[in-house]
């Protein structure tokens, strides 16, 4: 937590004069941090790892790779041109040429 060195400081006899009442009410006039959600909401948007999604259909528009992108022969990840490195079998990324 940042400190704001140039506020003035509380000395002992300050401190102790908060109330404990005080202090109490302090804390209750604090806003809830819990959030009202409705779970069945928030849980229809999550699958499950094995779930039937055959019948499913995604909207996906794939681009063709770019004239300054190759496909590593290794990993098979599009990459950009900058990390070709000429392999034995064509082109690879960085990450794959170790």
């Amino acid at each position: 937590m940042a400190t704001d060195y140039d506020a003035p400081r509380k000395n002992d006899d300050d401190v102790n004069e908060d109330s404990i009442e005080e202090l109490k009410n302090r804390s209750t006039n604090r806003q809830s941090a819990v959030v009202d959600e409705d779970e069945t909401e928030a849980a229809e948007g999550f699958e499950l790892p094995g779930a039937d999604l055959s019948d499913e259909e995604l909207q996906v528009r794939v681009l063709p790779a770019q004239s300054d992108e190759f496909t590593c022969t290794s990993c098979f990840l599009v990459r950009h041109r900058s990390q070709a490195i000429q392999g034995p079998n064509g082109l690879v990324c960085k990450d794959c040429e170790d």
